[in-house]
């Protein structure tokens, strides 16, 4: 059986929420896992100006998600670059501040609260799903202190995380990626992906991989991990003489500014177990086709969950994780309003701004 039950667990964590600019909802799913590795962050109220959602995909197990989940929206918040209005330069610092928060007697302690045991094979910290709320915000004024104590020496964690995080302020949507979870945009019914998948294969990848010292087997990282950025993984990050960004692994997201206008509908944003079923178009024709017909926008991406979960685990699709989080925009009331964005809206594609952000 290996890592799949013998029967899926299809119960479901939903959620629903709204302000004056947005709703969101989102739904995730254990399904024929034998653990769930997903976290997720679903802050509608960042601050009074920004929202801000986020999907974490584990591997090896689950507490790099988890403290994902708890803590990089709120180092995006600390970071000065976001009181000066920059939520790129913010958010990409908040993906490498993961890694080095989890190091240490800190990182070891606070990676032991979040899980619920140690695997005595691996010695991986593992834990339930965990969600914060939207008052969790406030720990953003924890300053992370060293820590003495007898794990001081902690490289960090073996296990990983993707991570895919889109923040949105007034007109803007920032959308920061490590690994294979990925952000779509609705626009007029067209999907756009606003994100790419980190794998070995791609040139990129490979040329960073092969000159920190690693190799690519099977179209796997050192034979081993299928993905060529994430947070966490720290057996990837040991070269002294390489900064973060041109280790083997890395958590260096890419950065996509998009300008939002009037033809956009909405965003999705979920983990690979969707991605592996529904194509990007496929998945917004799918959120068309039910977004006006269902209550609420949980129970939208409650039926993509259904709609991917394979019957059996002999094809392999179908049979991960799965997590989603849909975002739809509400549209101006106002003529002027209405007015300004349907003269912005006159562009087909979205004015998309790739921001690699190379040192």
């Amino acid at each position: 059986m290996g890592v799949y039950l013998s029967t899926p667990k299809t119960e479901k964590f939903s959620e629903d929420g709204e302000n004056d600019r947005l709703r969101f909802g989102l739904s995730c799913m254990q399904g024929w896992r034998a653990n769930m590795e997903d976290a997720h962050a679903a802050l509608p109220d960042l601050d009074e100006s920004t929202s801000f959602f986020g999907v974490y995909d584990g591997h090896g197990g689950k507490v790099v998600a988890k403290f994902c989940a708890k803590y990089l929206h709120t180092q995006v918040l600390k970071n000065e670059a976001y009181s000066a209005g920059d939520l790129a330069t913010s958010v990409q610092k908040a993906f490498f501040r993961m890694d080095e928060m989890m190091r240490g007697q800190r990182g070891w302690r606070e990676l032991a609260v979040l899980g619920d045991k140690i695997n005595k094979f691996t010695g991986m910290i593992e834990g339930l799903i965990w969600s914060p709320r939207g008052g969790d915000s406030s720990e953003a004024e924890d300053n992370w202190a060293f820590e003495e104590g007898p794990h001081s020496d902690f490289s960090g964690p073996t296990s990983g995380s993707t991570a895919c995080v889109a923040i949105i302020r007034n007109n803007q949507l920032v959308v920061a990626n490590a690994g294979d979870s990925r952000c779509v945009i609705s626009r007029k019914g067209q999907a756009y992906d606003l994100s790419k998948d980190h794998k070995p294969e791609h040139e990129v990848e490979r040329e960073r991989i092969v000159k920190a010292g690693g190799f690519i087997y099977a179209g796997r990282v050192n034979g081993s991990l299928n993905l060529a950025r994430a947070i966490g993984d720290m057996e990837f990050k040991q070269n002294k003489f390489l900064p973060a960004e041109k280790q083997i692994v890395t958590a260096k997201p890419d950065i996509t500014i998009v300008d939002l206008c009037e033809d956009d509908d909405f965003i999705v944003i979920a983990c690979d177990g969707i991605w592996d079923c529904l194509s990007s178009q496929q998945l917004v024709d799918f959120v068309r086709e039910h977004i006006n017909t269902e209550s609420c926008l949980s129970a939208v991406c409650e039926r993509v969950l259904d709609r991917c979960l394979a019957p059996s685990t002999i094809g392999g699709e179908g049979c991960d994780n799965m997590t989603m989080i849909l975002v739809q925009f509400k549209k101006p009331t106002d003529s002027t309003s209405a007015s300004a964005a349907a003269e912005q809206s006159k562009q087909t594609e979205p004015d998309v701004q790739i921001n690699e952000q190379h040192e």
